[in-house]
């Protein structure tokens, strides 16, 4: 028997190996039809992955990068549920506009997907509703982008109402200019008097198609989540607002996905977040209170973490929680040790910084470099990153390496209380005392008959406070 060919099944369908074509065709996969009857139904719509080939444009850098690429991809359809089957990259200058891979390219991807079984193929980059078709068309599987790939993991992982209306609003953003009909869902419904040669009454309809309609019940649908995440993003300011009153020092942990944020806050505050060997585990922030050893109090927030090309509809759809990094007196900036190019995903995760940057116009707080994993991390490895991130500090999560030294260097790059103050405080008024500890940084302490004398730094409104009660020149 003859090996099956592209060739074999698009040129002569009559051949006996139809049957073979028919298995591998495209299939219908439910809810992802433009024909909703509910608009939810695109809210949790999965992508039920199963054996995929992956498939990558090689436009610049080196083979290396680019094998990495296709290789990061990999991990994310894992992380999605689906099996990895086979990898293919091709050399271009550009991708191909109709078919993102070349034609000769597209029928050598079509003879593997048949002798493999595959029902998916993963693009890595964002395609256009065109290039999407005509590959759908050729290759007789679903096909899906990297974009798509990373919305459905997002989807899948978002636990809470803030985080899940996120997500729905990035995939939506997505899906409106990518909607298709399927057979007779894209007549056109007659509209006046047409409707009365086609049926008449009871038939006539708006004249729009389907996926006008579906198109226009999403628009409705993602006008709807904005004012909901407005709304949450009302309260995160408040508590946000609150936090910048009352003037706590706040951090900001980010970084590329699965480099170990989530662990790092834990080591250092206890939180007690959710830790997995996963990409984007943490969709949804945390932030915790935590104390310098000299006892002044800050706060920790975890944020999502970054992939390189990141889809522009989550940065826009995830604004309100990246805006707690724009905010923060420093950044945290974690970078994995042990990942064979750490360099790239510092440099993926400062792009999207500076995207953030620039719908804030303001600069970019104080980045402090964390490389993490040093327990899994070659030392070579280790000393080549301390070259070239120079500052950057070692430790490993996971042991508590390095974790006292990366408290201590905190302590010193946060923003101190301003006002040095001379109190002696009554004993009756020990409130006092307690809130200079708390928020203050105290200098000296001493317990005297009248009260406690204290010299510390603090904030204008804990001055004001302790006004009443200023030594003013030597003690008697």
């Amino acid at each position: 028997m003859t090996e099956l060919t592209y060739t074999d099944l698009v040129a002569d369908p009559s051949t006996g190996e139809l049957e073979l074509s028919d298995r591998a065709s495209l299939r219908r996969v439910a809810g992802l039809s433009t024909e909703l009857s509910d608009i939810t139904e695109v809210e949790y719509r999965k992508l039920r992955l199963e054996r995929v080939v992956l498939v990558g444009v090689w436009t610049e850098g080196t083979a290396e990068q680019s094998e990495a690429s296709l290789a990061e991809l990999a991990r994310l359809a894992e992380t999605a549920g689906s099996e990895v089957l086979e990898g293919l990259v091709q050399r271009r200058s550009k991708p191909d506009p109709a078919t993102y891979i070349g034609s000769g390219k597209v029928r050598e991807l079509f003879d593997i997907v048949v002798a493999t079984g595959a029902d998916t193929v993963i693009c890595d980059g964002e395609l256009s509703p065109g290039q999407l078709r005509q590959l759908e068309e050729r290759l007789k599987v679903k096909v899906i982008d990297r974009t798509a790939l990373i919305l459905d993991i997002f989807a899948q992982h978002a636990r809470s109402r803030e985080g899940k209306a996120q997500v729905e609003l990035a995939q939506l953003q997505y899906l409106i200019p990518r909607l298709r009909g399927w057979g007779e869902s894209l007549s056109r419904q007659a509209g006046g008097r047409a409707g009365g040669a086609n049926g008449g009454v009871g038939l006539r309809g708006p004249g729009e198609t389907k996926l006008e309609t579906d198109r226009r019940r999403i628009n409705k649908r993602v006008a709807k989540l904005r004012r909901e995440i407005a709304a949450m993003d009302t309260i995160r300011a408040t508590k946000r607002g609150r936090r910048v009153a009352n003037e706590v020092p706040s951090v900001a942990i980010v970084g590329y996905t699965n480099a170990g944020k989530s662990s790092l806050l834990n080591a250092i505050t206890g939180a007690g977040v959710l830790v997995e060997n996963a990409l984007f585990a943490t969709l949804d922030p945390t932030t915790r209170r935590a104390a310098t050893p000299d006892g002044r109090t800050f706060t920790l927030t975890d944020t999502v973490g970054f992939v390189r090309h990141l889809p522009h509809q989550l940065v826009d759809a995830f604004r309100s929680t990246l805006d707690e990094t724009a905010d923060a007196d420093l950044l945290l900036h974690v970078v994995d040790g042990s990942d064979p190019a750490p360099e790239e995903q510092v440099n993926a995760v400062r792009q999207v910084l500076a995207e953030i940057t620039r719908s804030h116009e303001s600069p970019l707080p104080p980045e402090l470099i964390v490389i993490n994993k040093a327990d899994a991390a070659d030392e070579l490895a280790l000393v080549r990153l301390r070259h070239l991130l120079p500052g950057a500090i070692v430790v490993s999560a996971k042991t508590g390496e390095g974790v006292a030294e990366l408290v201590e260097t905190l302590a010193e790059r946060l923003p101190r209380p301003d006002v040095v103050v001379d109190a002696l405080v009554p004993y009756t008024r020990g409130e006092l005392v307690a809130r200079v500890h708390s928020e203050g940084e105290v200098l000296t302490e001493e317990h005297l008959p009248e009260g406690t004398r204290l010299s510390a730094r603090v904030r204008p409104d804990v001055a004001s406070a302790l006004e009443d009660y200023a030594v003013h020149g030597s003690p008697a």
